[in-house]
C-alpha cells in the first residue's frame, strides 16, 4: 500500500492530500530516510512523521485496504 494512502488509512494524517504533501515536503521518513508517497509501506516498518515541532513515531503493525474507525489504532504501535 502507498504510503498516503497508509497515513490516511491509519488515521496518522487525516486527509490523503495532506499526508500525500508532507511527504513531497520531506515531513515523512520511513526506516530513517526521507521517501516520497509514493513508497510501498510493509508491515515493521518504522515511519517517523515531522509536523511542526512535533514529531510522531509509529511501527506499522498492520497493513489493510479499509479498516473502521475504531480499528485504525491497532494498525500502528507508537515508538
Amino acid at each position: 500500500m502507498r504510503l498516503d494512502k497508509y497515513l490516511k488509512v491509519s488515521r496518522l494524517i487525516k486527509r490523503r492530500t495532506v499526508a500525500n504533501e508532507a511527504c513531497d515536503n520531506g515531513r515523512i521518513s520511513v526506516n530513517g530516510r526521507v521517501v516520497k508517497a509514493s513508497y510501498d509501506v510493509k508491515v515493521g516498518d518504522k515511519i517517523e512523521i515531522s509536523m511542526g515541532p512535533r514529531v510522531v513515531a509509529v511501527e506499522v503493525l498492520q497493513v489493510a485496504e479499509t479498516v473502521r474507525k475504531d480499528d485504525a489504532a491497532a494498525m500502528y504501535k507508537e515508538v
